[in-house]
């Protein structure tokens, strides 16, 4: 699957086709900030709690959250109070219709600027394929691991996030085989598939077009994990319990 290059690639690509792969060599180009000055948070993958709330009662999951709303015109970008992670059962029909209380991403995390370049890069980027004057963005570290044999990047299955913009980043593959990335049309027969293996690489998707999963993991030697952050942009608020 060829990588865009480039902003004016991006939005391109998103219209035309709902999604678009950025290599880490052009981070920079495309959202301001390098592979480089990212690289110095992925120590902090090692700090993650576990997930209590997997119902399939699987560990191989840890994770922390937290939100920001940016605004586009003048640009500026706000951490917001801590707050559950909610999503419809439409959307997630395993883990939907329950307020999720993560531990919030760490302050060292959030202050860097390298972090907030990218968030607010990857917003304008978002921007300009379909203008908004805000966007509500989560954020969540995810490590999944191999202490089971077995770990899952999405229990859910093949799905959507009930937001405008997704993006999910791979900061790191550790002795691990699988984790193949399937898109497909959400009211087509088109998709593709392919592994994302350099770290700070990035899949944008536009999740009103098309619905997304990574297979399982398996051990390819000991410790096997897979780092991603998984960004998520909304314009109209954040999705809370009805």
């Amino acid at each position: 699957m060829q990588t865009v290059t480039n902003r004016d690639d991006i939005v391109q690509e998103m219209r035309s086709k709902g999604f678009c792969r950025v290599a880490p060599a052009a981070l920079e180009a495309c959202f301001g900030v390098t592979a480089a000055a990212l690289s110095v948070l992925e120590s902090t993958w090692n700090d993650l709690p576990r997930d209590g709330y997997l119902k399939d009662g699987g560990k191989y999951r840890a994770r922390r959250h937290s939100s920001f709303v940016q605004t586009i015109a003048p640009p500026s970008l706000a951490q917001s109070p801590h707050r559950a992670h909610w999503q419809p059962v439409d959307y997630n029909a395993l883990h939907g219709g329950i307020e999720r209380w993560f531990e919030p991403i760490s302050p060292r995390v959030c202050s860097d600027g390298a972090w907030q370049r990218f968030l607010t890069g990857l917003g304008s980027a978002c921007a300009q394929v379909r203008e908004s004057p805000l966007w509500f963005i989560e954020a969540h570290q995810f490590r999944i691991d191999t202490v089971e044999g077995i770990g899952r990047p999405t229990p859910e299955g093949a799905h959507r996030d009930g937001v405008d913009y997704v993006a999910v980043v791979l900061v790191n593959r550790h002795h691990i085989k699988g984790g193949e990335t399937r898109v497909f049309e959400a009211h087509g027969p088109n998709g593709v598939r392919f592994t994302l293996t350099e770290p700070w690489s990035v899949l944008l998707l536009d999740d009103a077009r098309v619905i997304h999963e990574s297979t399982p993991i398996q051990p390819d030697g000991e410790n096997g994990a897979r780092d991603t952050l998984v960004l998520t942009y909304r314009a109209d608020g954040f999705q809370d319990p009805v």
